[in-house]
């Protein structure tokens, strides 16, 4: 997935309202406006620690929207696996701008590449396997998008974006609906192109799902051996997607059970910021 333009500089404009009480950079910078308005400055940024890069177009979109006239060079690319030490961006142009830029092109790149590097992670655990990982709808609010853009750059794969594109019929919409059957009958009937999920907490839900018509069946927090059993029973109907408090230690051992998905909150909901650090030179 690509993030549109139009969201891009919608999220760096709140952003920067946030940081500037919805006033110009010139205006709302007190700190800033310390320092000459004529003064230039050659900066770099750099990471504190290894990661995963993500954040290129959004670093651009910060300063072109502080001020377009302070070129920007990203050195790496989306996706890139960075070195502590190594710079990812360098900024030249006025030093009010750059300085007033910094925080919020910063907060942007050390959240989205967190969740990168924490994907990544989770990924090179499931290598060699036939198991691929998914994220969820745990994210910050607003920055989904974002989010789910940097679990691509990290070697995930996107679960539903939002409750638009897919079915996801858990426990309180069957209780709702009258049942398992009735629910997927319904969603069918209503979205006949949507791709239906059944989340389901036993093997007796499962041959529900299953009898249903179900094209993904989440076994929610099933043991190893209830998901072995479910990947017997199943023989391929559906595909099988397991959740529920997955970690990076767990993650090999659920995806030698036979499932095809492993979803994880953890990539957007637990994630650790990326450390890095401006530098006037």
């Amino acid at each position: 997935m690509s993030i549109p333009h139009s969201l891009l500089s919608q999220l760096v404009k709140l952003a920067l309202d946030e940081d500037l009480n919805y006033q110009t950079a010139e205006q709302g910078d007190i700190t800033a406006q310390l320092i000459p308005a004529s003064q230039q400055a050659n900066a770099k940024v750099i990471t504190r620690e290894d990661c995963v890069f993500c954040g290129k177009d959004i670093i651009i979109e910060v300063f072109n929207q502080v001020d377009p006239s302070v070129t920007v060079n990203v050195l790496v690319n989306d996706g890139d696996t960075v070195k502590a030490n190594d710079t990812l961006f360098t900024a030249s142009g006025s030093a009010r701008a750059i300085l007033t830029a910094e925080r919020t092109a910063l907060n942007f790149v050390q959240t989205l590449s967190g969740t990168a590097t924490t994907t990544a992670h989770y990924v090179k655990e499931l290598n060699g396997t036939n198991t691929q990982l998914l994220d969820t709808r745990k994210t910050i609010p607003g920055m989904r998008a974002l989010q789910k853009y940097a679990v691509k750059c990290g070697g995930g794969e996107n679960h539903r974006i939002g409750l638009f594109d897919a079915f996801l019929i858990k426990e309180n919409h069957i209780a709702a609906c009258g049942g398992i059957d009735k629910a997927v009958a319904q969603a069918k009937l209503n979205h006949p192109t949507k791709p239906v999920e059944v989340e389901v907490e036993s093997l007796h839900e499962l041959d529900q799902a299953i009898n249903a018509g179900a094209d993904i069946i989440m076994l929610d927090n099933f043991s190893v051996e209830q998901i072995q059993q479910a990947v017997v029973v199943t023989n391929k109907r559906a595909k099988l997607e397991v959740s529920g408090n997955m970690t990076l230690e767990t993650l090999r051992t659920y995806s030698q059970a036979g499932v095809d998905f492993i979803s994880s909150g953890a990539l957007t909901k637990n994630l650790q910021s990326i450390d890095l650090s401006m530098r006037f030179e």
